[in-house]
């Protein structure tokens, strides 16, 4: 079996790019839900190694297994799109729902594919995956148009789907069959075509290859946090990284930045969300230009010691943007912030309210549990200011100005004057 060995560039392409749904958190207590994905891939991967010669350290394949945040998540799916010597799709209803999902199908599809020899099987580079039953569901077009035979996966595969061999004991004999399959159809398609690297293309810019339809909704995730090379002194660079977005004060439950845990909390909301330093937002939130998305800023107190930055929190919360809801995530094991918790929640309170009482409810998010709970809220108040933003006010503005940091719910909003859904950190009632 000729592998990648050898061949100059081609040593380094990818055997597949595995295209698949990501699948929301049913509770806050679940586990990974796409974790059976990444079992299949890991599988997959080991197979075709097998059944090749590709070198140590060389990518066998490739899974989008990030949060899908701002241009380097997309500049990276582009990337592997364009190298990928085959395209395989995990068919379920809610693939076929996924505009990203039928993105990728489409850069994928503007890659020509030539025959190797003249007497090889037609093929289009795509190896599709039944990972549930499909027999009631009508496929797009460019799904029902592919020629693939699904029988040599065995009976129970095409019946079931992958996804249950996978879980279910009983069809381990079953799931081996079909994983050896599909990696030997993987290799074999590799094998018996020429498919150019494409052109670095705008990910955002593509259309589906689904179709039109709804694509989730948007929203803005804005960090203000330090780089690793400016912190004040007291303060470790354990949290911090190379951008300021890399920021994750829960370091010790997470090793990835916190606004990777936002983006997959706001994916399983059906948000589509995109991270940015918030130095860049503040520019478009201070300057009056009509929003386009929601907002969320997630706050790093040790960062309000920057008097220089610092009044851009201030004056945007003196705005009172009823589409920004902000977070102020707070590491209850973090000796270093505990020692200066007073002095922190002083500033704080100067800048988030001019000082005034606010309405924090339980407090700030301690943990990345917590802190994920009290996301979903904050979500969810940005996102009805952003729909309402132009309707009129149902009553004239009370007495006290609305604070980024109000904690109060919708209904409390309109009663006040519509100002800013700010979650409390905590989540808790006033």
């Amino acid at each position: 079996m000729n592998g990648l060995g050898g061949r100059g560039e081609a040593a380094v392409r990818p055997y597949f790019f595995l295209s698949y749904a990501h699948t929301p958190r049913v509770t806050s207590r679940a586990g990974d839900p796409n974790h059976w994905v990444a079992k299949l891939f890991e599988d997959l991967c080991e197979a075709i190694t097998e059944l090749t010669d590709v070198p140590d350290g060389v990518p066998v394949g490739f899974m989008d297994q990030s949060m899908h945040q701002g241009q380097f998540w997309a500049d990276r799916l582009t990337k592997e799109l364009a190298s990928c010597r085959v395209f395989v799709p995990l068919y379920s209803p809610r693939y076929f729902k996924s505009h990203a999902c039928g993105q990728e199908w489409h850069l994928f599809s503007q890659r020509p594919v030539y025959r190797k020899r003249q007497d090889s099987e037609e093929t289009s580079g795509i190896v599709p995956v039944l990972w549930v039953a499909m027999g009631h569901y009508t496929l797009p077009r460019c799904a029902s148009k592919l020629q693939f035979n699904h029988a040599s996966f065995g009976p129970d595969y095409a019946t079931e789907g992958l996804y249950a061999l996978m879980k279910l004991t009983a069809y381990r004999p079953q799931y081996e069959l079909a994983v050896h399959r599909l990696a030997q159809r993987i290799v074999d398609v590799a094998e018996q075509t020429i498919i150019p690297v494409g052109r670095p293309a705008d990910f955002e810019a593509q259309p589906s290859a689904f179709g039109e339809q709804e694509r989730p909704n948007a929203v803005r995730i804005a960090v203000y946090s330090y780089r690793r090379d400016e912190l004040p002194p007291g303060r470790s660079a354990e949290y911090y990284g190379a951008l300021r977005t890399d920021w994750q004060p829960y370091r010790q439950e997470s090793r990835r930045p916190l606004a990777e845990d936002a983006v997959e909390c706001a994916r399983d909301m059906d948000f589509r969300a995109t991270v940015h330093e918030f130095e860049n937002e503040a520019t478009a939130l201070l300057g009056g230009a009509e929003p386009t998305a929601p907002s969320v800023v997630l706050v790093d107190r040790w960062a309000l010691y920057d008097d220089r930055r610092r009044e851009k929190v201030a004056r945007l919360d003196r705005r009172g943007l009823a589409w920004v809801s902000t977070l102020e995530p707070w590491n209850g094991a973090d000796e270093e912030s505990a020692a200066r918790d007073g002095e922190l929640t002083r500033l704080s309170n100067e800048v988030l309210g001019g000082g005034r009482p606010t309405l924090r409810g339980a407090g700030p998010p301690t943990t990345l549990e917590a802190f994920r709970q009290a996301l979903q809220r904050a979500l969810v108040r940005a996102n009805e200011g952003f729909v309402r933003r132009n309707e009129p006010a149902a009553h004239p503005p009370g007495p006290r100005r609305p604070s980024l940091r109000d904690q109060a719910e919708p209904a409390q909003h309109a009663e006040d004057g519509g100002g800013t859904g700010r979650a409390a950190p905590g989540g808790g009632q006033p």
